[in-house]
């Protein structure tokens, strides 16, 4: 594959693998390469991404009833990329919720501290992403065409994929109906927006934000700053949740990750209500920007909370409905 070139994605036909007897893949050709399926309605996919020349699995959950078509929710892990145990699968009854539920939840396994963008260039540490092209344009077909959606789509995330979400619905405005973004922080180019991804990406990751978009201000910032491209999701549904970082009724001993550890309480009242009363100051201004250009959003502004599971969790069962009627899930 040439620099610069698109990857080429051809469905797979309806097995397992889309090998052909001892025949090389194309590794410039998307894949479904495996397809295990769990209990109940849980399967994983593996998948082959030409644009970052690897493997990727796929947790999803399936409708009860998969004889019809169901349209497809993809739900991103936060800044472990689903590579630790801070999970939807492992932080919430979320299999359970949505066991009912006519529709396909997709969720990638990997790009801890990517913010599940295209990086400029390879990085030392976090190595190649372009999650962007896997999630918009590499994964939808191929999930379409092996688990026969109708080609609906919504996506939500949370805490640093609750910025991705966005920009991924910006970069590709024709994809899904909705985007939700749970306390994420929609503004990237701005001061607070730069210290938080530096935080998230060199800090935690130990990679460099050069890589992913360039210099700190630059143009590749601004360009992945969903508050100054606002006007992009005029054609979305936008939901966005946020608690204002005062300790609420998950913050105790006895909450999910915490159970009776006073370090990890702490370390959720403290540097967790900083990390969300920052991201409350962000979905404020992205409201206003989209009130000032008169695109429909809703806010959900919880008066207490931290930036934590239990709190995002409620925030999914609360956006549901909504997500529901914008996919036609009855």
């Amino acid at each position: 594959m040439t620099a610069g070139a698109e990857p080429t994605v051809i469905p797979v036909a309806d097995t397992d693998t889309d090998t052909d007897g001892d025949a090389e893949p194309d590794p410039a050709v998307s894949r479904i390469d495996t397809v295990i399926t769990g209990e109940g309605g849980r399967v994983t996919a593996i998948v082959y991404s030409a644009s970052m020349r690897k493997m990727i699995p796929i947790e999803m959950l399936r409708p009860k009833d998969s004889s019809e078509p169901a349209p497809t929710l993809y739900l991103l892990n936060g800044a472990g990329g689903g590579e630790d145990s801070a999970t939807w699968a492992a932080r919430t009854d979320y299999e359970k919720f949505f066991a009912n539920k006519n529709v396909n939840v997709v969720t990638p396994i990997g790009g801890a501290f990517s913010y599940y963008t295209d990086w400029q260039k390879d990085d030392k540490v976090l190595g190649r992403n372009k999650w962007t092209t896997f999630l918009t344009k590499e994964l939808p077909p191929l999930i379409d065409r092996r688990f026969g959606t109708t080609g609906t789509n919504a996506i939500a995330g949370i805490s640093m994929a609750g910025t991705s979400v966005m920009n991924l619905a910006i970069n590709a405005p024709k994809l899904y109906k909705s985007v939700a973004a749970f306390s994420g922080c929609t503004r990237t180019s701005d001061p607070l927006g730069q210290a938080y991804i530096q935080a998230v990406v060199g800090q935690r990751g130990r990679g460099s934000v050069v890589n992913m978009w360039g210099l700190p201000g630059s143009a590749g910032w601004r360009e992945h700053d969903p508050y100054i491209n606002a006007a992009k999701l005029r054609d979305t549904k936008v939901y966005m949740t946020t608690g204002s970082g005062l300790p609420g009724q998950y913050d105790r001993l006895g909450a999910a990750g915490i159970e009776n550890n006073l370090d990890a309480l702490a370390n959720q009242i403290v540097l967790g209500g900083l990390i969300e009363a920052a991201v409350n100051r962000c979905t404020k201004d992205m409201a206003r920007r989209m009130t000032q250009l008169k695109i429909p959003h809703e806010v959900i502004t919880r008066s207490t909370g931290t930036h934590s599971w239990e709190y995002w969790a409620q925030d999914l069962k609360t956006v549901w409905p909504k997500i529901a009627k914008d996919l036609g899930v009855t």
